[in-house]
């Protein structure tokens, strides 16, 4: 169960924060694999803290042969304790941290793993309604602060609630008068660890906002620098940016005093404390209870009590904030974890099935440019050669209807589309900007669901329409990530078993071969961040090439030859045009010549279907095709041709 977060003045609609029972739920699931190592780790602590509370008996041991003037060899036995005591504590506190910190730190990777997957699925508009920032926040600041807790908090923590326990156990093995004595300290502890949670979980989710809205602006601002320059915004930006940074700077100065208010109770707590035990211990020696040494045993207890009470406490500060930020990333992983539609079923929108929550794609569904899933852009299987005709099946077909989507209350960007695609077909959506052509294309793709109408589209992997290792659908996007590493490696997020033949095939379909081979090391030549560029036309080659090697019955493609030039634009729709061939497919026409080569041609207009048809017939018709076709068309200097 998640609860939606704060908005700040951003406007933006937040993820959402897991309740506490929730994120509770999600550490028991996270820990479930590894208990034998915690169960483990924490009884080599016991064993480790137990041995080290013999050093106070024996240096009360001390003080009593000393006290009734022994002689000093009496003192070999109990020193020789010591030091044995000191050993033995040593390796074994550093077996227990070792083991503790492992699990620590394969909880932590599981948690990143599973954020990172489930980011990754989560719809388009939902993130476009939250805004970066709150995620970038997320995977930057609270993954941080988890981490460290998990570094730091978490073993010492372990290891200063065991002290704890069995030192006082050990006060009322000498004279449960001192226990008594040392739980007067107690309530104040209590009362400041009471006054401490109820302050901090509210401060430090409301922190993580700030710190999430500060980076929105942020980002809103860089990235859009070069039109608040042009428009001259450069103050008015400048000051929402202050704004927000002065309101998390005024939450990270509450949360210090807050802190400081914790520590100064803590220290009237252990006076109290050792006060109480110092005058049980005289009254007890004076009565002839005890000997000088026990009453020093138990003034020695009481005292290292001081640093795991202080610290368990103490760390009540990490444990809130890892504790608001793990709560703000189970929010994100409960968000996108929702079932999977069957293949081959339709997928309903929420208006018609109130189920699974927008954007959650089929099972191996793929984006070529970019992937939309925590895992390699293709499934584990793939067809045993490359390129592949797909001989066509009704498996194929694509049928949307009655689909509508909003991004919001009043902003609606489809109104009911119909619209059906035969096996092997080639179809292209052509409209003005805005018209919704990239949103019906993202919601054919499976990487958002519509708000309401259905979608059914090729079956997914292992089903028994679909051939073993078969991608149902791949979309590529105008926005093409190159990944860091070789240029066989980036191929292979595809299919990860392809050989370098396959590669070759693959990169010799879409025409991009004889640049590839002329790189400065082939196929393994490192790209992305830090290693070769490549220009936009080859990374969209490069994205066409991953789209031949997943194999998918149903190809989409947004724009894909936008971001090239002229020169680049022929190339790229050519190289479409194999990566396209023998499959259905569906293709938002960037520049008219696509529409041209297509089977069918669909204009949306506001968001509806208003033409259908060839292009020869739709701009022989005059209607809103042969419009677009005139304008587009008359703008170059010789008109293509058919």
């Amino acid at each position: 169960m998640t609860t939606d977060s704060p908005t700040p003045d951003t406007g933006a609609e937040l993820l959402p924060i897991a309740t506490p029972a929730r994120t509770r739920a999600a550490l028991r699931t996270l820990i479930r694999p590894d208990r034998g190592l915690a169960l483990t780790g924490i009884g080599i602590l016991v064993a480790a803290t137990a041995v080290g509370l013999l050093v106070q008996p024996l240096l009360g041991r001390i003080v009593d042969i000393v006290a009734d003037g022994r002689p000093a060899g009496d003192l070999t036995l109990p020193v020789v304790l010591l030091v044995a005591v000191a050993v033995v504590q040593g390796l074994t506190t550093t077996l227990g941290l070792t083991r503790i910190a492992r699990l620590g730190e394969t909880v932590l990777a599981r948690l990143r793993e599973r954020f990172v997957e489930r980011a990754l699925n989560l719809p388009a508009d939902r993130l476009e309604r939250a805004g970066a920032g709150d995620l970038t926040a997320r995977v930057t600041g609270d993954v941080a602060r988890v981490a460290e807790a998990v570094r730091s908090a978490l073993p010492e923590m372990a290891r200063s609630v065991l002290a704890i326990l069995l030192t006082l156990g050990a006060l009322a093995l000498l004279d449960v008068r001192f226990l008594l004595a040392a739980l007067l300290a107690v309530p104040v502890q209590l009362l400041t660890a009471r006054w401490y949670v109820r302050r901090a979980l509210t401060l430090y989710a409301d922190q993580r906002v700030a710190n999430g809205a500060q980076q929105q602006q942020l980002l809103e601002t860089i990235g859009g620098a070069v039109t608040v320059r042009g428009h001259r915004l450069e103050e008015q930006h400048t000051e929402r940016s202050a704004g927000r940074s002065r309101k998390a700077v005024d939450l990270t100065m509450r949360s210090v005093n807050l802190v400081l208010g914790f520590y100064g109770r803590l220290h009237i707590a252990e006076y109290i404390g050792l006060a109480a035990v110092l005058i049980a211990g005289f009254w007890l020696v004076r009565d002839g209870a005890v000997s000088i040494g026990t009453a020093t045993a138990a003034a020695l207890y009481f005292h290292s009590l001081f640093g795991p009470v202080n610290a368990a406490l103490v760390l009540l500060d990490d444990a809130q904030s890892a504790a608001a930020g793990l709560a703000r990333l189970v929010g994100v992983t409960d968000l996108a974890e929702q079932p999977e539609p069957e293949a081959g079923k339709p997928q309903a929108g929420k208006a018609e099935a109130g189920k699974a929550e927008a954007g959650k794609a089929e099972a191996g569904k793929v984006q070529a440019g970019k992937p939309t899933a925590g895992k390699p852009e293709a499934g584990q299987a793939a067809p045993a050669s490359v390129p592949r005709q797909r001989i066509a099946s009704s498996e194929a077909a694509v049928a949307v209807n009655e689909v509508s989507h909003a991004y919001g209350p009043g902003r609606p960007v489809l109104h009911e589309v119909s619209l059906s695609l035969e096996p092997g077909e080639h179809v292209a959506l052509v409209g003005t900007s805005g018209a919704g052509k990239s949103t019906l294309a993202r919601i054919v793709a499976g990487v958002q669901q519509p708000t309401s109408g259905t979608v059914t589209a090729p079956a997914g992997p292992g089903s028994a329409s679909a051939g073993a290792g078969e991608h149902p659908v791949v979309l590529v996007t105008q926005e093409v990530h190159v990944f860091t590493g070789t240029l066989a490696e980036d191929l292979r997020l595809a299919r990860p078993d392809a050989s370098d033949a396959d590669l070759r095939t693959a990169l010799a379909t879409v025409h991009a071969l004889d640049w590839a081979e002329a790189l400065p090391d082939g196929l393994a030549t490192v790209v992305g961040e830090g290693g070769h560029r490549l220009d936009p036309a080859r990374a969209q080659q490069l994205a066409l090439a991953r789209l031949v090697l997943a194999d998918p019955a149903l190809a989409v493609l947004d724009e894909a030859t936008a971001e090239a030039g002229s020169a680049g634009a022929r190339v790229l729709e050519r190289s479409a045009e194999a990566a396209l061939a023998g499959r259905t497919a569906l293709v938002v026409a960037h520049r008219l010549t696509q529409a041209v080569a297509a089977d069918r041609v669909v204009v949306l207009e506001a968001g509806r279907v208003v033409e259908s048809g060839p292009h020869d017939e739709l701009r022989d018709a005059d209607g809103p095709y042969a419009a677009l076709w005139r304008a587009w068309s008359g703008s170059r200097t010789t008109a293509p041709h058919p």
